[in-house]
């Protein structure tokens, strides 16, 4: 070939730089950048190298863009695994927990509580038992015992059966105008002696008479009942009048300080005789006289038309009666 066909063989000096680029990719990675600048430097210096040069310098450069590039994207990408694990698993391990402790907890207190109900549960079979209907029962042993619960209600005035006899007996004489207060100053009628014999040894002291026909001759069995028991309790107990209108009290009032002698001072709360309009209010005062000790007498007006049953517990009362005429007779008066 003629020598215009070998351009290489006619630059010799260029075959040395030839040579350095080559053993210049020798090196290790280590150094690649170092080496890198420095050829830039030379090919600014040179700007008549080989192009072979210039080829190799290009893709080491490129390939130093790819190796940064990969580098910061396996940063971000570095990032976004710590993000995503500090996120989706610490933090939701965290709370996976949280909620398994509270569900532990509910467990607790409910098998704590099905051990409570178990251990409240009666396992034995209780033996049910049947007892006789009272209607089963013959005719003639109930009888008997009603007629033995009556004779003991009657007993309960049995031991002083002499001195009651006795006062009534007084009080089918002469009337005492001048008796000494809380002391009958009338007479009765044996009929009226009848009333309270039935009441004291048939009725025990607990139980309602027919009215005497007028609210005055009520009034006047009571005194007689109220001056007996005076003379077998003492002070010991309180007489409590029930009348539903202030015009039935006034009379009582009235009635009672004619037979028995009695003032003013008499009647009230804190003395021997106390009136009342209202059921309720006479059952709370002879709890009170109940529990001091004492003993209420109730009297009831032959006009209260029902008689509420708290007023019925206690020992000692005595209820009037009207017929229909004598009731008919006290509304037309009101």
């Amino acid at each position: 070939m003629p020598e215009a066909d070998l351009p290489f063989e006619k630059q010799p000096s260029s075959e040395q730089p030839s040579a350095e680029v080559i053993s210049a990719e020798q090196p290790s990675s280590d150094s690649s950048d170092a080496q890198s600048n420095e050829l830039g430097a030379a090919a600014i210096d040179k700007p008549d190298l080989d192009p072979l040069l210039q080829v190799a310098l290009t893709e080491l450069q490129h390939r130093r863009a790819q190796l940064e590039q990969e580098i910061k994207d396996l940063s971000t990408r570095k990032s976004q695994l710590e993000k995503e694990l500090s996120t989706s698993f610490a933090g939701q391990s965290d709370s996976i927990a949280r909620r398994v402790k509270g569900f532990q907890d509910y467990l607790t207190g409910a098998l704590q509580d099905l051990a409570q109900s178990v251990e409240q549960l009666e396992l034995v079979v209780q033996p049910v038992v049947v007892k006789p209907s009272p209607l089963d029962q013959p005719k003639p042993a109930v009888e008997t015992e009603v007629q033995g619960n009556a004779l003991a209600v009657a007993d309960n005035f049995k031991p002083d059966e002499e001195l009651i006899r006795e006062c009534l007996d007084q009080f089918l004489g002469q009337p005492d105008f001048y008796a000494d207060p809380w002391k009958l100053r009338r007479s009765l009628d044996p009929s009226d002696k009848e009333v309270l014999e039935d009441w004291f040894f048939n009725q025990g002291g607990r139980g309602a008479q027919p009215s005497r026909g007028n609210r005055s001759h009520n009034i006047l069995v009571a005194a007689a009942l109220i001056a007996i028991v005076g003379e077998l309790y003492g002070d010991r107990f309180q007489t409590l009048v029930l009348a539903g209108e202030p015009e039935r009290l006034g009379e009582w009032r009235r009635g009672l300080q004619d037979a028995l002698g009695l003032g003013r001072e008499d009647f009230g709360p804190s003395s021997g005789i106390v009136l009342f309009e209202r059921g309720d209010a006479l059952v709370e005062r002879a709890d009170r006289l109940e529990e001091r000790g004492e003993v209420p007498l109730i009297l009831i007006d032959a006009a209260e038309q029902s008689v509420e049953i708290p007023v019925l517990q206690f020992p000692l009362w005595l209820a009037f009666a009207a017929g229909p005429q004598e009731r008919f007779e006290d509304q037309e008066l009101l």
